[in-house]
């Protein structure tokens, strides 16, 4: 697809990657400044919403509000499922009871002041297909084609693709994953390690209605999520699980026969929801923790992955890489409206300032958490079920974790708190 031509005088930006925080970004900017702005989304399967079959997000409040800006959330909000309740439990896999020690839900929301849920599932493929339909209709340029190197020119910086095509830009955004080829040659360094687990996710049907209901069951091995999603499917009711096991122990788990690798997920399960069923996956994901030591080379600023990988146990992954996105909107439309360059390094030390602090922060809390909660020690235990306990019984602590993982404060980029840029 061919963008609107630009005015002459006008900017451009490339995006190298078209993962769902990039078509946000892309869309936010272009509607902000229309053909002011040209900008292409440059990535081999970008416009093919199907590659995110099976995958679902928690999207938290702030996120909610970016799409419902962006015209997005009235397109996808059928999709979506409300997170009415969290309830988290801490217990071994043969416990025949696991007692819930700290419950999120629906009692603290009806404190908070706009009475929104802190967080909705919503599967990535119908988000993925609304953000590219609405990145077309706004004249964002989509290009099937990879990024083969990227070369700094003064007041510019030039991308040559795959097909053998040059473009140029202002900025580029990479947005190319966590082993970001853009990133390793503007020679900015990575700080992280490998989990020894793996993230397993699918789609479970089951037979009784979920109500809102999330679970997050914290094992020996990581934390098993179950989390909801809109009724549907051959049983009526459906949940996505997040698993995370040992990676030694994966293999064998998932190699049997689909009725194996059920009864497996069953021992995990809570058995509140009926006969289940496997609807699709499970797929297999290895974990990280990672963060770059810069966001920012000359007239490059990374996005998502390319920036920071996270733990899944707390399920912001998602609303990270729309906080950048947001973030850097919010940047390059300052400098756009006082006639300034959007790729100049003023635009993104603002950027990393706005984001790094933030994304350092949340890696931190998901790798310790994980190192809390994915072991079996006695001492430690007893003292993260006494820490829920307390946590369970102080309704303003509970507000407190409520509105940081709905990315309710003001401190947040103006899309996530539902303003125009």
């Amino acid at each position: 697809m061919t963008a609107e031509t630009p005015r002459p005088g006008s900017r451009s930006l490339l995006i190298a990657g078209g993962g769902l925080p990039s078509l946000a970004l892309a869309l936010a900017l272009k509607q902000a400044h229309g053909p002011a702005l040209a900008v292409t989304v440059i990535d081999p399967g970008a416009a093919d919403p199907a590659r995110h079959r099976g995958r679902a997000y928690a999207l938290a409040a702030g996120g909610r509000r970016m799409l419902e800006r962006l015209g997005l959330w009235a397109r996808v909000a059928d999709a979506a499922e409300p997170i009415a309740e969290m309830v988290i439990s801490d217990s071994r896999l043969a416990d025949p009871v696991r007692p819930a020690f700290l419950t999120f839900g629906r009692e603290a929301d009806a404190e908070r002041d706009d009475g929104e849920p802190f967080a909705h599932m919503i599967e990535a493929e119908p988000l993925a297909a609304a953000l590219a339909e609405a990145c077309r209709a706004a004249g964002v340029a989509i290009v099937a084609a990879g990024v083969v190197r990227a070369l700094p020119e003064g007041a510019a910086i030039r991308a040559a693709l795959t097909t053998g095509e040059t473009l140029r830009g202002d900025l580029l955004v990479a947005a190319d994953g966590a082993r970001s080829r853009l990133r390793e040659a503007a020679r900015i360094g990575w700080v992280g390690w490998s989990y020894p687990q793996v993230g397993i996710v699918a789609t479970i049907g089951h037979a009784r209605p979920h109500e809102g209901r999330a679970f997050e069951h914290f094992l020996p091995a990581g934390p098993f999520a179950i989390l909801p999603l809109r009724d549907g499917g051959p049983l009526g009711h459906r949940s996505s699980i997040v698993w995370t096991e040992r990676s030694d122990d994966a293999e064998a788990l998932l190699s049997g026969e689909p009725d194996e690798v059920l009864a497996e997920i069953e021992r995990r399960f809570t058995l509140d929801l009926g006969t289940l069923a496997l609807e699709h996956g499970p797929s297999r994901h290895p974990l990280a923790f990672g963060i770059a030591r810069a966001f920012r080379a000359e007239r490059l600023a990374l996005l998502g992955d390319a920036a920071h990988v996270i733990h899944p146990i707390a399920g912001q992954g998602l609303n990270l890489g729309l906080a950048d996105a947001a973030a850097l909107a919010e940047a390059v439309t300052g400098a756009l409206r006082l006639g300034l360059d959007p790729g100049s390094p003023d635009v993104l030390r603002a950027y990393e300032r706005a984001r790094r602090f933030d994304s350092f922060a949340m890696a931190a809390a998901t790798d310790g958490l994980n190192r809390l909660f994915s072991n079996d020690a006695l001492p430690l235990r007893l003292a993260r079920d006494l820490g829920l306990g307390i946590v369970d019984r102080l309704p303003g602590l509970k507000r407190f974790f409520i509105g940081e993982a709905a990315a309710a404060r003001d401190s947040r980029p103006r899309l996530m708190r539902g303003e125009a840029l």
